[in-house]
Parts: structure tokens; C-alpha cells; sequence
């Protein structure tokens, strides 16, 4: 395989400590495939990680953190790009494609608090950060007693928060915390069945740009990168984004998507809630996990029998009144 690399390969990547960490695993992963390739890294700020006084659905969301990667892939500056899945948008630029999905770390939500064992330990009036409205969403359903504040930045700088007082505790995503041997900052993590996973949680993706022109020195990304994708993670995350799709999803929609494989059978399980938690709508459904998206597009019918439509609108119409 080693004669089909090119020379050098150069990824992209934000430069945060986790970005990095992801960045730095595919390099190691493409060098045993390819040892005679060099792969280097170009480290990147995004607009995402410029902007932490507002949250992520006032200020537009997912694609924040990965447009300038995509302007290093158009420009030649690099040859691919390694985004967790979670925040790159559902559609892709012209051009543009995911190449390979790695396999899945834990997906769940991670409950990290210096003083509490989890959200029932908290008491009345206690402050949860989150970044994200899906689980604003969840903590305010099961847990109403809580007040949920906004919690932006990097994996340290949340932490940090955490640990300077700012909050009594904060919802994190398990995974980031598990690659970066930080597991020991995890008091809890919570079950699918009360903290349904974003579409894309904990799985890390490879996009690549000018899909629709041939590279001057002949390689084949696509196939290139193919060793790397994990078949069962992609046909999963396949049905959870199909199903964020076709409501639009993005982070001023609070919608969870989540499937698993076993033998080949998935499970697809799906919500779309108003921010306050008090409308929610849940379906599930069962199938091939090679019928991914038809699986996604069943499971969204599912909650449009539901009144998810009607559900999503007062959340955006929550949204745009917050903004």
C-alpha cells in the first residue's frame, strides 16, 4: 500500500488540546499504513474557538469549527482535514466529503463535579454548564429544580471553570475526556435512556475537499483513507445524521440521535425537545444496520407523528428570542 501514498500528506486540525490529540492519532494510524508518506499537521484557530461569550446556536453553530479547515483543504494548504463528527454540519460544501469515519469512543455524556456524585445529588438552584441546548433541554425535563448556564471554550478551559467555582457541576461529552486520559475528572456518566448522545458523539471523521477533480499526482483520497473507516461506526452515525438532516439539525435545534449495531441489527433511537424541556417528543426503531439512512428516515417520521415539527419551531423561536 506504502507505493500508492503520495510523499507528504498534511492535515488539518484546530489547535485545541483535544483537536490536536485527534489529529495527532490519524497521523500515527496513516504512517503505519503509509510509512514512506510524511504526514505533518497544520494547527488552526477556528471562529468557533474565537468566539466563547455566546453560545454556539447564536453565533452559527456547528460549521464554526471547521470553515477555515475547509479553506486550508480548497487553497492546497492541506490534504485533509480531522473533525469529531458531532460539530461538522450535515451538509458539506460542494466538494467536500467525509472520507472515513474511526471507530467510536464512548459516546455518552460524562457528569463532572468537584463536589457532587451526580445531577440528583444537586441541590435546588444549583448551576450545570453546558454548551449544548440538547442537553439543556434534558437536564431541564428530568432535573427542573437546576439552573443551566452556557459553558463554552476547549475541554481545560471548561474545566477550569468547573474548578474556579463558576459551576457546581458540567456536562461534558465522555469521550474527550477518556482520549485525553482524563477519565478521573468523570463522576458519573449518564444513560442514553435520560441523556440521549448528539448524532456523531464520540466518533472522529476525515473530510477531504475537490472530490469532483482528480489531484495532480494521481491519488485517490477517498481510497486512500478507506483502511481507516470503521464500517459499524459509520453506518451509525449515517442514521443519527439522517436524522438530525431532516429536521435541520444544527445547534439551535436541541436533538439527540443515537444508534447501536448488534449482529448486524441497529437500534435507532431519536428526541427533538423545546429547550425548557417541556415538549418532547422520543421514537425508536429497529432494522439492517446496512439501511442506515432509510432507518434515520423512519425514526424521523416517527417524530413527526409526534408534532416534532411544531416542537422544533418553538425551540427556534426560543432561540432567536434569546439571541
Amino acid at each position: 500500500m506504502a507505493e500508492q501514498a503520495p510523499s507528504r500528506l498534511v492535515i488539518a486540525s484546530r489547535e485545541s488540546r483535544l483537536a490536536m490529540w485527534q489529529a495527532e492519532h490519524v497521523r500515527a494510524r496513516l504512517s503505519i499504513l503509509y510509512p514512506l508518506c510524511d504526514v505533518t499537521i497544520l494547527g488552526m484557530t477556528t471562529r468557533g474557538d474565537q468566539i466563547l461569550d455566546r453560545s454556539l446556536s447564536k453565533v452559527g453553530g456547528k460549521g464554526l469549527f471547521v470553515k477555515e479547515l475547509e479553506v486550508a483543504m480548497a487553497d492546497g494548504r492541506a490534504d485533509l482535514a480531522v473533525h469529531s463528527l458531532k460539530d461538522v454540519p450535515m451538509d458539506l460544501p460542494e466538494g467536500f466529503a467525509l472520507a472515513a469515519v474511526l471507530e467510536r469512543e464512548d459516546p455518552r455524556d460524562a457528569f463532572v463535579s468537584n463536589d457532587y456524585d451526580g445531577l440528583g445529588d444537586l441541590p435546588p438552584g444549583a448551576v450545570v454548564g453546558t454548551s449544548s441546548l440538547r442537553r439543556q433541554s434534558l437536564i431541564a425535563a428530568h432535573y427542573p429544580h437546576l439552573v443551566v448556564k452556557p459553558l463554552r471554550g476547549n475541554l481545560d478551559t471548561r474545566l477550569g471553570k468547573l474548578d474556579r467555582g463558576d459551576y457546581a457541576a458540567i456536562i461534558l461529552a465522555a469521550a474527550g475526556l477518556k482520549r485525553l486520559g482524563m477519565e478521573e475528572r468523570i463522576r458519573a456518566l449518564l444513560a442514553p435512556e435520560t441523556s440521549l448522545p448528539a448524532a456523531g458523539q464520540g466518533a472522529m471523521a476525515i473530510e477531504i475537499a475537490h472530490t469532483d477533480t482528480p489531484r495532480a499526482d494521481g491519488i485517490d483520497l477517498m481510497a486512500l483513507l478507506a483502511p481507516l473507516n470503521d464500517v459499524a461506526t459509520s453506518q451509525a452515525v449515517t442514521a443519527e445524521r439522517r436524522v438530525s438532516k431532516v429536521f435541520g439539525g444544527s445547534c439551535q435545534v436541541p436533538l439527540a440521535a443515537y444508534a447501536t449495531i448488534d449482529a448486524g441489527t441497529m437500534r435507532l433511537r431519536a428526541m427533538v425537545a423545546t429547550p425548557d424541556g417541556k415538549r418532547v417528543a422520543s421514537a425508536e426503531v429497529h432494522g439492517p444496520a446496512v439501511d442506515a439512512t432509510q432507518l434515520g428516515d423512519q425514526v424521523a417520521d416517527k417524530l413527526r407523528q409526534q408534532d416534532a415539527l411544531a416542537i422544533l419551531a418553538e425551540a427556534k423561536a426560543a432561540a432567536d428570542g434569546a439571541a
